[in-house]
């Protein structure tokens, strides 16, 4: 049985510069303190924000970087029960179709750095990054994933695979 705990939706986005390396926020803030994650953040429920209009608004808080819809491919989301046992998430997850140049400056919630996808394994990531987000981003970039995950907060994760297309 699910645990009563806050709802969050959320946008993630890959960006990569044009070495095809991804850029990664080393986070001060929970979620994901002190881990290297994709940027992103949670939608403004209050004014009824999409997904894509989050992901476009995160992008330019963080990043300086005005994206258009086209600019962005939703590739999956992934909904994750109980994460971090203090709450549920439905995460939208986006490939940015755009490139950047150069490394954008430190802000309030981390430092940013490019890495190479293989380098990404070595990275202090959170778990169910290294598990599950990374392996999908693998396969689904150009396609669509849609997961249900049950974060057991011993540590167990439960996967589902609730739509899959033109994956690997």
């Amino acid at each position: 049985m699910t645990s009563v705990l806050p709802f969050k939706i959320s946008a993630l986005v890959f960006v990569r510069n044009p070495d095809g390396e991804h850029l990664l926020i080393e986070r001060r803030k929970a979620p994901n303190l002190g881990c290297w994650s994709p940027i992103g953040g949670k939608l403004d429920m209050r004014l009824g924000e999409s997904p894509y209009e989050c992901a476009r608004r995160e992008v330019m808080e963080e990043i300086n970087l005005s994206l258009e819809d086209q600019d962005l491919h939703c590739f999956g989301y992934i909904s994750e029960k109980s994460y971090e046992g203090s709450g549920h998430w439905l995460m939208f997850l986006f490939n940015c179709l755009r490139t950047i140049d150069a490394l954008p400056p430190e802000i309030d919630e981390g430092r940013f750095r490019f890495y190479s996808r293989k380098a990404i394994d070595a990275l202090a990531i959170p778990e169910t990054d290294r598990t599950l987000l990374w392996p999908y981003y693998d396969r689904f970039a150009d396609g669509f994933i849609g997961i249900r995950a049950d974060c057991d907060p011993s540590g167990k994760l439960s996967l589902t695979e609730e739509l899959k297309l033109n994956g690997s």
